[in-house]
């Protein structure tokens, strides 16, 4: 037996291992299964090239066994294999990594066949996060090579001797520490393993000891790895049906409504950048949640939301990428200053853009269709994102009252300037929409409260273009003789600073409306929408409010012949009702409301 000292320059790098160099304690399963699948993507390039040998049907596997008598949980490969002198060089100097040095022998050759996981040398390391000792226990591919066992119990001594192991390949076994007793359990292996390993390149199988004794039966079926080795976004588009797309959807984000469309990332050069982007049906703004893109590394899968490689604006979507000359472990500040990582986020947001023009140059029937469910993702993507503004600016749809999408250009037609009136909630504002059409007019349909910022953003970005809601575009003839009526109602509301007008409108029915101004309800609304750092200073911005009254209306028309207790009334009630088209009233606005309602119908009666 021989015995020595690891190499690292502090005696306390196993504390450090342990408590800050992975921020998950469930990451150490990722990096020991990955290490086992380089070791088995090594055997298969040396093969390729001639310089090992291995039988034309053989298996290559994963197995990750579970013995929670023994207290135990084992990796194990049939891949590479080390040597004594191998162990000394890779595991007891912490930092040499193995990949690496694979990697430069060979990377004259052509290596797209052999993409090695592991990037830096800690990963194995890991495996002290759970555990109070851990054993390896390995043969190497080379001929006339001697099985080796090595033991460390994270202390700074190790010890190695030789092993009794016939086949090659390496396994690592974790003697569970007392306070990690979870990852003894089958459900949190299992559960890491779906997490991490769902898509490895290589098949992986999860055991469980003590095995049932039952007799083996010829037609048992073979036990089935734990992970899909081929997954969609690893084949050719080309190669793919919308049903596997839709299939695959489902089964990664557990999403039983189908996505809208997808786009399908393949490339090669001049990084090497694989994946799928799903635009989900959504039910409501900002219905989808974080967590729905998904970074790989390899087929590993390596965090959500990464907002230094994916475009934040994309965030909402649903979809996986694989970013294989990624670290499997990499500091954010790393990915905010990385030129390659830029790149990446610039593509993806391009690719987006075009498959966008695409959709409407070639199917913009189906666009439309789409519209009303991708808009929010488009708006935000053009605020925060110039690049992508300027290639689908000429895509943005507008829907009007009539139900008919058109472009900005479409609307603005020859006009050099043009007011765009928009309504934010058909019902509630139902009775401005059949005003603006008894004048002729129309009105685009912008519900979200986003679009408060969209429609700033445009009119910084479309010269002449205006937008106007609804309830600040009503208008009519100017009603002479009025001053009086305009007068009464201030006198009776007890509102002296209420403007009060008078004009014909085209709809008769109505007896009066409230108008606001576009600018100080927008400006009211950016500071509410702020939060509530900003909720005092949105009180400075106080609705500015006009009652129009119509004097084409009968009720108008009749209210000074009434006697005074009757005109105080029903001015109260259409102040309430013009008011209650706009914004709901407040609980105690509402509570006269129906009681003067109540005293309404008893008159009739």
């Amino acid at each position: 037996m021989a015995k020595g000292n690891i190499s690292v320059s502090s005696e306390n790098i196993f504390p450090i291992i342990k408590k800050w160099l992975y921020s998950d304690k469930d990451i150490f399963l990722r990096e020991l299964v990955s290490n086992g699948c380089d070791a088995v993507t090594k055997l298969k390039k040396l093969a390729s090239l001639g310089e090992a040998k291995v039988g034309a049907d053989e298996q290559y596997r994963i197995d990750v066994t579970l013995d929670k008598d023994n207290g135990t949980l084992t990796i194990s490969d049939n891949g590479i294999g080390m040597t004594a002198e191998e162990i000394e060089k890779y595991i007891t100097q912490i930092a040499f990594s193995g990949a690496a040095d694979f990697l430069a022998k060979y990377k004259e050759e052509d290596s797209k066949d052999a993409q090695i996981i592991g990037h830096f040398g800690l990963g194995f390391y890991s495996a002290f996060m759970p555990s109070e000792r851990v054993d390896i226990d390995t043969l190497s591919y080379q001929e006339g090579a001697k099985a080796v066992k090595w033991s460390c119990d994270g202390s700074m001594e190790y010890t190695i001797e030789d092993s009794v192991r016939t086949e090659r390949g390496t396994s690592i076994t974790l003697h569970i520490a007392e306070d990690s007793k979870e990852f003894l359990e089958e459900f949190s292996v299992r559960s890491v393993l779906n997490k991490y390993c769902a898509f490895l390149p290589v098949e992986v199988y999860m055991n469980v000891l003590p095995k049932e004794e039952k007799e083996e039966k010829e037609d048992a079926p073979a036990p089935k790895p734990i992970n899909d080795t081929a997954p969609l976004w690893t084949k050719a588009p080309k190669d793919c049906t919308d049903e596997e797309y839709r299939e695959f959807y489902t089964k990664v984000f557990a999403d039983f409504n189908p996505p809208l469309f997808w786009i399908h990332l393949n490339v090669d050069f001049p990084f090497n950048l694989k994946g799928i982007l799903y635009f989900p049906k959504i039910n409501h703004e900002f219905a989808a949640q974080e967590g729905q893109i998904k970074l790989f590394n390899n087929q590993v899968f390596v965090a959500d939301n990464v907002k230094e490689v994916i475009p934040d604006y994309l965030m909402l979507l649903k979809g996986v990428i694989d970013c294989p000359d990624l670290p499997l472990n990499v500091s954010r500040s790393f990915l905010q200053n990385d030129g390659y990582v830029k790149k990446i986020s610039a593509h993806i947001s391009k690719k987006v853009a075009d498959k966008i023009g695409e959709l409407f140059k070639k199917e913009r029937e189906s666009f439309e269709k789409y519209w009303d469910d991708i808009n929010i993702f488009i708006k935000y993507g053009c605020m925060r994102d110039e690049k992508l503004y300027d290639r689908v600016k000429d895509y943005l749809l507008y829907k009007d009252l009539d139900g008919k999408y058109q472009t900005m250009a479409e609307l603005k037609g020859d006009a050099e300037n043009k007011v765009l009136y928009y309504v934010t909630d058909e019902n509630a504002q139902s009775q401005y929409i059949n005003i603006l059409k008894a004048q002729g007019e129309n009105a685009v349909i912008l519900p979200a409260v986003m679009d408060t910022h969209f429609i700033s953003f445009m009119e910084m970005k479309e010269q002449g273009v205006k937008f106007k809601r609804i309830d600040s575009a009503v208008s009519g003839e100017n009603a002479d003789g009025c001053t009086d009526l305009c007068e009464m109602f201030k006198t009776v509301l007890g509102k002296e600073d209420l403007k009060v007008e008078a004009s014909s409108l085209k709809d008769s029915s109505l007896p009066a409306v409230m108008l606001i101004t576009e600018e100080s309800r927008r400006m009211r609304e950016m500071y509410q929408s702020y939060g509530q750092q900003f909720a005092g200073m949105s009180e400075m911005f106080k609705d500015e409010y006009t009652l129009m009254l119509n004097a084409e209306n009968a009720l108008i028309k009749k209210l000074p012949e009434l006697d005074e207790d009757k005109k105080k009334l029903l001015c109260e009630h259409i102040y309430d009702l013009a008011m209650l088209c706009n914004k709901p009233l407040s609980p105690e606005q509402m509570t006269k409301f129906v009681a003067r309602n109540n005293e309404i119908m008893q008159m009739i009666v």
